[in-house]
């Protein structure tokens, strides 16, 4: 009956005189796991405001905000991360890989929700003859340069990914006009560049 309390005895001994196993936080900080999925940040050189954070978001934590009254048209993407449910589905399916990251900052508590908000903003590019948002510039240059010379095929790819060459007019609106041969070479959303193709082809 001896041994069992010796026993007990050594451990509360060795337990008394050893540094305690659990952490400090919050008086020190507490390091994440490597694969801790934490707050979200968005990376504004690789993000191409493509929205497919916001399409395969489950709790509608990613909102989409487009802008048409402003000079130039601008998206918004807001990740509310009072709202996420940090399962890391935009970081995994985003187009670039590289657009969206779930950090390991996990300290996220706050008396103020706004602060809980993340944002990166993008160029929209506009139909020259409908006004429809198209997507943003960083998108489709993303796409001229996946597609490399094949971009060729489509004149909206080339106007956008060359237009540091000016080959953009920047007044192209045809009041009053109908579709015509020079509509070819302007930058149209699919409906309008399939009506402008069949009416150069079937007259």
């Amino acid at each position: 009956m001896k041994k069992p309390k010796l026993r007990e005895l050594r451990e509360a001994l060795k337990s008394l005189f050893s540094p305690a196993y659990t952490t400090k936080f919050p008086y020190e900080p507490a390091p994440a796991p490597e694969a801790y999925r934490g707050k979200g940040k968005f990376h504004e050189d690789k993000c191409i405001g493509c929205c497919a954070c916001v399409e395969v978001c489950p709790a509608d934590a990613i909102e989409k905000v487009d802008d048409l009254s402003s000079t130039p048209p601008t998206r918004t993407l807001i990740r509310h991360d009072d709202i996420c449910i940090f399962c890391g589905q935009c970081e995994a399916l985003c187009t670039t890989g590289e657009g969206i990251e779930c950090t390991n900052e996990y300290e996220l508590s706050t008396l103020d929700r706004s602060t809980c908000a993340v944002f990166v903003q993008k160029e929209l590019v506009i139909c020259s003859m409908c006004d429809e948002v198209i997507g943003t510039k960083d998108h489709l240059r993303w796409l001229a340069n996946r597609l490399g010379a094949k971009r060729y095929t489509n004149p909206t790819l080339i106007l956008v990914g060359q237009e540091n060459l000016g080959l953009i007019d920047e007044d192209t609106s045809r009041p009053d006009m109908p579709p015509g041969r020079s509509d070819i070479m302007r930058v149209l959303c699919p409906h309008c560049r399939r009506h402008v193709l069949l009416r150069e082809v079937w007259g």
